[in-house]
This record gives C-alpha cells, structure tokens and sequence, in this order.
C-alpha cells in the first residue's frame, strides 16, 4: 500500500515537473497533477510487472522481515515520477495537437 501512495505522489510530481520544463505541453496545475498520479500509478505497476519494482518486498518475504525499505522507497519513486511525467507529456503533445 505504501508503494501505491508514493508512486501516486511521484508521479504528481513528474507531471507538474514536465509541465514547468515544458510550457507548451501544460496542462494547468490540476490536469499535470491529474495525469501524473494515473501515470505514477500506470507506471510503478508496468516496472513491478517487468520486475524491477518490489524486489525489496520478495527479500522480505524470503526472510520474514515486513515493512518497506529504502529501495523499494526509491523504485516506487522513481517509476512514479517517470510514468507521472510521461503520461502527462503524452497527453499534453495529444492535446497541443488537436488544438492546430
């Protein structure tokens, strides 16, 4: 459950970083917010399907020890910031688009 909250909160904070860098594919303060928590929330499950999230979960498992480590912490945050900031930048380019 603590992976989901901080992939969420990454990923808001992807979108609204995507949307500063990149002004023209802005979506207003809410719709970054909005895009990066589904793309935080997309994308720290794809990395945990491919594998590379929840490996500090499976050495906790292995070794009865519960909680959420340092690494796990980074990898939650790390795939919800790149997801959040992705989706938000594809759906930003989506709507520059339709806007010609």
């Amino acid at each position: 459950m603590e992976q989901i909250i901080i992939q969420l909160i990454a990923g808001a904070i992807g979108g609204n970083a995507v949307g500063k860098m990149a002004p023209k594919l802005n979506l207003g303060g809410l719709g970054n917010s909005l895009a990066g928590i589904v793309g935080g929330g997309l994308g720290g499950q794809i990395l945990g399907m491919l594998g590379a999230g929840g490996m500090g979960a499976a050495v906790d498992a292995a070794t009865g020890a519960g909680g959420i480590d340092l690494g796990t912490i980074i990898q939650s945050f790390a795939g919800g910031g790149v997801g959040g900031g992705v989706l938000m930048a594809v759906i930003g380019l989506v709507k520059s688009q339709m806007s010609k």
